[in-house]
């Protein structure tokens, strides 16, 4: 039996009827109903549900898109991805001359590349698991998602234009959305991202108390702790400079970030980008930027001899949307339904390392 989220007609955003791909939420709805879609799919793949009785199709087509890939795990044959192609409606050109659409301020991407996070139901539970294990571990570049998305996104970037492309995901999925824009920038290829409720793989101190104060103290002392740790096993002498201009190219890269401070897994964002500013302000700028290049956990796995790793939430700059909405429950703190939602209150802030 479907539920009801499953189900385009009854929780998409139907209100997009008219799309104005220079309007940021049309964008975002788009972009979290493609992620949806690939959820959806891979539900189908599990209940069998073909022709007909098949959910997912709405949640691109509505938005003038088409299926051309889906990706697979190489261990459960689970979809985890997709890969949307956008067809212009034929009442487009009728509407506006193609020079009109060359000239807009924004256009629809060509493709879209989208990632969906974790299902906890039967059938998903084991692998998506293991590879949110691989996350926690800063070990997400060793897994094979990683690389066959990797691999896709490449293979299209190689034949189009980087302005054609999108990269999307949701939770687990927008964490191999994030490194795979982390690595095509290192390569000098700025992707349009958009990351809804990133793991945060680190001390969650957003929602350890609500006590501001007690909050910036704690992050001070975690950022001096993780600067200091990372002087000592020599990350910030001969390995520092790489890190370091590693760090600042990435910086160059803006990608859409939305999360929900009531929600445990993404909320320590909030924080993260904050307490960069505040420490800034009060000439720890160097300290804060150490710390934030590095993690407790990557500074040990460098120091035992492992690659050097990057902590998986490594994010230099970012425009940040906060769901300011109410969201009573974990399920729609977390779930990407709240990101079409045609009413949700959000704060936005640029944060941009310098």
């Amino acid at each position: 039996m479907a539920s009801e989220r499953e189900i385009f007609s009854l929780s998409g955003p139907l209100y997009l009827t008219a799309i104005d791909w220079s309007n940021a939420c049309h964008r975002r709805s788009i972009a979290a109903s493609l992620v949806q879609g690939v959820y959806i799919l891979e539900r189908d793949r599990q209940q069998n549900r073909q022709g007909f009785n098949a959910l997912a199709t709405p949640w691109w087509e509505f938005f003038h898109f088409q299926l051309i890939q889906v990706l697979v795990d190489d261990e459960d044959q689970s979809y985890f991805g997709a890969i949307y192609e956008y067809k212009f409606p034929n009442s487009h050109f009728h509407n506006k001359t193609e020079n009109d659409i060359q000239n807009q301020n924004q256009n629809p991407p060509k493709y879209v590349i989208a990632f969906r996070g974790t299902i906890t139901k039967k059938g998903n539970r084991s692998q998506d698991f293991k590879v949110n294990l691989t996350l926690i571990r800063d070990n997400l570049h060793n897994c094979s998602r990683f690389h066959i998305g990797l691999q896709v996104v490449q293979n299209i970037v190689q034949n189009h234009e980087v302005s054609d492309v999108w990269l999307t995901g949701h939770s687990l999925g927008s964490s191999i959305a994030l490194l795979i824009g982390r690595n095509m920038v290192k390569t000098g290829i700025h992707l349009e991202t958009y990351l809804f409720n990133p793991p945060f793989t680190s001390l969650p101190i957003e929602k350890i108390t609500k006590n501001e104060r007690l909050k910036h103290g704690i992050r001070i002392t975690h950022s001096v702790l993780t600067a200091g740790l990372a002087s000592a096993v020599n990350i910030c002498k001969s390995k520092s400079i790489n890190k370091s201009e590693s760090f600042t190219l990435l910086s160059s890269w803006i990608p859409y970030l939305f999360v929900n401070p009531s929600d445990p897994i993404c909320a320590e964002y909030v924080g993260y980008f904050e307490h960069r500013e505040k420490m800034a302000a009060i000439g720890k700028g160097e300290i804060g930027r150490i710390a934030t290049q590095n993690s407790i956990r990557s500074i040990i796995g460098n120091a035992i001899g492992k690659d050097q790793l990057e902590p998986s939430h490594l994010l230099p700059s970012a425009n940040v949307a906060i769901n300011l909405s109410p969201s009573p429950d974990f399920k729609r703190a977390h779930g990407i339904h709240q990101w079409w939602k045609p009413d949700v209150q959000s704060n936005y802030k640029l944060y941009q390392f310098r």
